[in-house]
């Protein structure tokens, strides 16, 4: 359930993206950019990442018109370049040839990030939460066999929460789990298989994060 739970966040991500854009219009985008960047810090031109923007008057308490924010991305790694979420040895063929069935080498990966901020007043307006889920596809051995399969291995994720403080700067904490197989490669595949640590393993962490520049899009 944890797994198909990921899914759907991504997949709300990509829909609620484009419906977040395009449901405020703007009648005058210069006008609008100048007042922002006026009401946000009175000293910038233009709106750099992480300047705080104060609530506006009729914002809600509760689930704000931008309380999500993130990315979607679809990757594709041509062949004798796939991805190694560390599930498998190298040198796998070496134990089973093309049959090994410890063939967890990505083809294609779908990763994300979604940032939510529940509330849009008061102090609790600095709060979020997010998380970081990458899907991996793919039935490949290195040196070996190149397919174009798009047979599910795995899931890298993390989540956690953050508190904006001032001038771009957050603290954050994050949890990063083992990773999830997925289906058939979700048990013991051989003398090559390394388990299920995958290349991070499981951490916890206490960060502060600076964004900086202006983006250009």
């Amino acid at each position: 359930m944890k797994r198909w739970a990921w899914i759907l966040v991504i997949l709300a991500l990509i829909s609620t993206a484009g419906g977040q854009t395009l449901s405020s219009p703007i009648a005058n985008p210069v006008a609008s950019l100048v007042a922002g960047d006026v009401a946000g810090d009175a000293n910038m031109g233009d709106r750099p990442q992480g300047t705080w923007h104060e609530a506006e008057p009729q914002e809600r308490m509760f689930f704000p018109r931008d309380m999500l924010w993130g990315w979607a991305q679809l990757d594709l790694a041509p062949p004798h370049n796939e991805v190694d979420p560390n599930q498998c040895a190298g040198n796998v063929a070496q134990y089973g040839g093309i049959n090994d069935p410890c063939s967890m080498f990505a083809r294609y990966m779908l990763s994300g990030i979604l940032e939510v901020r529940p509330f849009g007043r008061g102090p609790l307006r600095r709060f979020m939460v997010f998380g970081a889920p990458t899907f991996l596809f793919g039935k490949n051995l290195p040196k070996t066999l190149y397919t174009w399969s798009p047979d599910a291995i795995g899931i890298e994720h993390s989540w956690g929460a953050g508190i904006y403080i001032t001038k771009g700067f957050e603290f954050r904490v994050t949890q990063h789990f083992l990773f999830d197989r997925l289906g058939a490669r979700n048990t013991y595949l051989g003398p090559a298989d390394l388990g299920s640590n995958g290349p991070w393993g499981r951490y916890m962490t206490l960060g502060v994060r600076k964004t900086f520049g202006t983006r250009r899009w």
